[in-house]
């Protein structure tokens, strides 16, 4: 199967080239959109977001047998992180979004090829980047549909194609990876690094029982009773005292701004002060900071100089600090200068918007990037080539979330209880927008309510994502 482009370049089945009889092609396809307001809001890439659009897929495959199986994907349409603008507003960016959707739905229905997800996934995403292109045309965009933004809107199509793989072999996703019933090695994908390698080498069969929760520290979030002017008094904590308590946090994310070198320092300075002391409350001696500056560092000088001021002021937060995420901008090309060797001696440095393909990889680690953030956003496909290129070059690993809630939490958090080297899981929508999750704790208790800082991961191994029956 070959990245090729449909016949005179129309919306057009494929035409088969060999029947992989252990591959499934999608029989029917249909998505819809679900809209919730945030409890409270979040402040990121300098934007403050109060709101999120969930696309959720359902799809019917089948096999060359006749026998068929229904798989579900959902993920949040991230416009502010996968599509950031100056000039187009948010209701363009995500109108852009639906309208590539219905681009995407109209050209995975029309593929006829039987294949693996992995296989489908590879032979469409350059047919997904082209009708980006197409849409930005139609729409008069002032600015392209990054690539990004495609992968994010075509990640729920991805996953329901997983997940009914999964189903129709009454198997786990993450035990579908294996000779059994791929006909392609990561060669195919990855280069000759990866020939007679498969996924299955790379993913654990069961998951991990158990994890630790990353809680995030919003820019907005208040850290101490002093940052608050009006409660909301929801039953739920606002301070970062109150959320220690109440789901046991041993894992913090800071949100920084990256355009403000004091207020950054003294930002983690005080979420230091405030976890020190509501954790020696509680008898706790280790816990953990990463730290996000979401690109918005001018250059890597301003994270040496950040590093060496919390180094300095706070030895013992800077010892705490596990990770820093893509602190200067996603276009690596673009942006060359910005090597990150030395900073990388401190901490491990994540690759994060960048990583949207296995060049953008190889560039980053040129460049002295040492981790990588895989997230289910960017498609279970994706994350699972990266995760195996990752591993093979030895890279510091972590999943990161989107605000996911629902099912899409329960894809996140399934890929990094399943993917070796992941400590700790990332999951924010219980703070921000728990409607979204409703319905969804009677039946994940242990993702979903969290005791002891940690997430109970060991029943995310149900057929396909495991989300829906």
């Amino acid at each position: 199967m070959t990245r090729r482009t449909f016949v005179g370049g129309a919306v057009a089945p494929f035409v088969a080239r060999g029947l992989d009889r252990r591959g499934i092609r999608v029989k029917d396809l249909q998505f819809g959109y679900e809209d919730y307001l945030y409890r409270t809001p979040i402040k990121f890439g300098g934007r403050v977001v109060d709101r999120v659009t969930i696309l959720n897929v359902n799809c019917v495959v089948e096999d060359a047998a006749g026998r068929s199986a229904r798989g579900f994907g959902s993920m949040p349409l991230g416009n502010i992180w996968s599509f950031p603008s100056r000039i187009l507003s948010y209701e363009t960016t995500l109108g852009a979004m639906k309208t590539l959707a219905e681009r995407i739905a109209a050209i995975t229905r029309a593929y006829g090829e039987f294949g693996h997800p992995i296989d489908i996934n590879w032979a469409l995403e350059p047919e997904y980047l082209r009708a980006a292109d197409e849409a930005t045309r139609q729409l008069k965009l002032a600015e392209p549909i990054p690539k990004l933004c495609t992968l994010v809107t075509a990640s729920p199509f991805d996953a329901a194609i997983h997940d009914a793989f999964g189903k129709l072999h009454r198997r786990s996703c993450y035990r579908t990876y294996g000779p059994d019933l791929m006909s392609r090695d990561l060669g195919e994908y990855l280069g000759t690094d990866f020939k007679g390698e498969f996924p299955e080498r790379y993913v654990l069969p069961k998951p991990k029982p158990r994890m630790p929760l990353y809680h995030l520290v919003g820019a907005l979030d208040p850290i101490t009773e002093q940052d608050i002017d009006k409660r909301i008094n929801d039953g739920l904590p606002e301070t970062l005292p109150e959320w220690i308590r109440y789901n046991g946090l041993t894992h913090l994310k800071i949100k920084l701004n990256g355009d403000d070198l004091d207020w950054d320092v003294e930002r983690v300075l005080r979420v230091d002060r405030a976890a020190k002391e509501e954790q020696k409350r509680r008898g706790v001696t280790r816990w953990f900071y990463s730290l996000d500056f979401n690109e918005r560092c001018p250059n890597v000088g301003y994270l040496l100089d950040f590093l060496g001021r919390v180094k300095e002021k706070a030895p013992a937060g800077f010892e705490r600090i596990q990770y820093v995420e893509q602190p200067t901008a996603r276009d690596l090309k673009a942006n060359r200068q910005n090597v990150m060797h030395e900073a990388a001696k401190l901490k491990p440095v994540v690759i994060d918007e960048s990583l949207t393909d296995l060049e953008s990889l190889h560039l980053a680690r040129e460049m002295g990037y040492t981790g990588v953030a895989l997230k289910a956003c960017k498609g279970q496909t994706q994350s699972i080539l990266m995760a195996a290129a990752a591993q093979k070059y030895k890279m510091f690993l972590c999943v990161q979330d989107l605000t996911c809630p629902g099912a899409s939490l329960i894809h996140s958090a399934g890929l990094a209880a399943h993917i070796p080297g992941v400590a700790a899981i990332e999951a924010n929508s219980r703070q921000y927008v728990p409607a979204a999750n409703e319905g969804w704790e009677n039946r994940f208790p242990g993702v979903f309510v969290i005791k002891d800082g940690m997430m109970d991961t060991s029943g995310l191994d149900g057929p396909g994502l495991s989300a829906v029956p």
